[in-house]
């Protein structure tokens, strides 16, 4: 059926009003941009001051626009990875990343370009600082499709040939531990920090969009959490370290420490948790999380243990041991998907880099299928079925016992070869604060065991029954007045609620593949090291 021209009519005047709109959107960014402008020259500040950083394009930004930036007039700053001279000293290649992304952009700086002398001289390095106003060009190489052609370079911060500690490549991490201030200018450890920053974002937008409220629990306590004692006791009786032992008063009866004295008139320490204290809200609010650091003064030295990280402590009001372990998988498929989504430059250097074990793959496996559930005495029953010619435990199984992270990546690893959840613990290897099961034996305790980590999360229902908790707390010899508030959450309108814990720097150790915990985490403290 052919078209009436009336109806040809009526499309045209409909196609000259959609351009005349596009005109007139056009005019008014336009006049937008003129108003910045001029808002922009009515504020005086020196050349390279904020007028000149506030306008600078983040480089990941430019390299992801990538052609449709060609001829553009950019600022970019960051620091120099290499600085090349080339045809015969005539001009210079700058890779110059500013810690947005892992490659950085290549700029080419001619001898006529302002600034020449100071990138090439003898201040210009390796880790040198520079800002570079230039034009976005086509690049000839096939590693990216752009490159800033330099009208000027500013040397913001020389860095000496020679003296920077980290120039060369392949530097092990144990030695860039020693190095932890540049350190974060490293490849490794560059992508850690997004990666890191990625997770703390999901973290946060996954329990916002599911209404939890957070919550920033103390960092100095009077009570024990966990019950095992490995706390940092914190004091005023020393003066800043300055006084002897001797000046400490004494109660006269036991020869103890008077703490009557002391900042708080009682012994006080650096958290292990916030948990005590997220029950008391959750207990109120229903749904609240925490994620802030904790500390353990536990003399470990492996690579799975620090003395300061992060905690994330989720806590739910008529939430069962069932409803934990959903949320607990719910929440660490979130992080894993948001991390795939947004981090995959990074993922892929950790991939061919630092865990050659099929990093992505792995955890491309964490979404496709649910976890695997099993409680603690079906692990402990497979695990002694395992032929000991095939797999040798350096400890012996038997109930009762706590597994050791040998055993915990066998079951992940081997035996469901997918993420794991055991529950149903006993409970004279766990926390005072878990429901006791009818059995009387067991809690109703979760650990969530992942591949190439052993246990990444742990949990439980918690004990919401008065006479029962007051018991335990009596059985483990705890002071029953330093938990009198915690049972008042039993006294007065007491409610089935669960929880968990995740250390954070073992999820980032988890979705990069990094080796050792203090690796995962900017200024590392472990024993004997507090620096930085």
């Amino acid at each position: 059926m052919e078209t009436q021209p009336s109806e040809v009519e009526q499309l045209r005047k409909q196609v000259e009003e959609l351009k005349l709109a596009a005109n007139e959107d056009q005019k008014r960014i336009e006049k937008l941009q003129v108003e910045n402008q001029a808002l922009q020259r009515g504020v005086s500040f020196p050349k390279t001051g904020k007028e000149r950083f506030s306008s600078r394009v983040i480089i990941k930004t430019l390299l992801k626009e990538g052609k449709p930036a060609i001829d553009r007039d950019v600022v970019i700053c960051g620091w120099a990875k290499t600085i090349r001279l080339q045809g015969g000293g005539r001009f210079a290649f700058v890779d110059l990343n500013d810690g947005s992304t892992l490659k950085g952009i290549q700029v080419i700086v001619t001898g006529e370009t302002p600034g020449f002398s100071d990138v090439t001289g003898t201040n210009a390095g390796t880790g040198a600082c520079l800002l570079i106003s230039g034009k976005v060009v086509a690049s000839p190489g096939k590693e990216q499709d752009i490159e800033v052609a330099a009208t000027e370079a500013v040397l913001l911060g020389k860095c000496v040939p020679g003296d920077y500690p980290i120039s060369k490549n392949g530097i092990p991490l144990e030695v860039l531990r020693e190095q932890a201030h540049l350190r974060a200018r490293t490849n490794t450890f560059g992508a850690m920090a997004r990666v890191r920053n990625a997770c703390a974002m999901a973290t946060h937008k996954f329990f916002q969009e599911q209404g939890f409220i957070n919550l920033h629990t103390p960092l100095i306590t009077a009570s024990d959490c966990e019950g095992a004692g490995e706390m940092f006791q914190i004091t005023t009786l020393l003066k800043n370290g300055t006084a002897k032992i001797s000046d400490v008063p004494l109660v006269k009866d036991t020869g103890k420490p008077d703490y009557t004295n002391d900042f708080f008139g009682k012994p006080a320490f650096l958290t292990v948790s916030g948990q005590l204290n997220g029950e008391m809200y959750a207990c109120a609010l229903g749904k609240i999380y925490t994620f802030g650091p904790t500390f353990r003064a536990e003399d470990s030295h492996t690579t799975r243990h620090l003395a300061e990280f992060w905690m994330i402590e989720p806590e739910v009001a008529f939430a069962d041991l069932d409803d934990n372990m959903d949320l607990a998988e719910g929440y660490l498929k979130y992080v894993v998907q948001y991390v795939l989504d947004n981090c995959m430059e990074d993922l892929i250097f950790f991939d061919k880099f630092v865990d050659k074990k099929k990093l992505i793959e792995r955890l491309k496996k964490v979404l496709e299928e649910p976890f695997a559930r099993m409680s603690y005495t079906e692990a402990i029953d497979c695990l002694l079925k395992v032929d000991p010619k095939k797999k040798k435990f350096d400890v012996a199984v038997s109930w009762g016992m706590d597994l050791k992270s040998e055993h915990e990546q066998y079951i992940a690893e081997v035996v469901h070869k997918r993420p794991t959840i055991l529950y149903n613990y006993p409970k004279d290897i766990k926390a005072f604060y878990m429901r006791l099961n009818e059995d009387g034996k067991t809690v109703r305790a979760m650990d969530v065991l992942v591949p190439g980590i052993g246990e990444l999360m742990g949990g439980s229902q918690r004990e919401e029954r008065l006479d029962v908790l007051e018991e335990k707390i009596k059985e483990c010899k705890l002071d029953r007045e330093a938990y009198k508030y915690y049972l008042d959450l039993r006294r007065f309108g007491s409610c089935p609620h669960s929880g968990f814990g995740l250390g954070f720097e073992r999820l980032v150790r988890y979705v990069t593949g990094i080796e050792n915990i203090r690796d995962s985490i900017p200024f590392p403290r472990y024993p004997g090291h507090a620096d930085f």
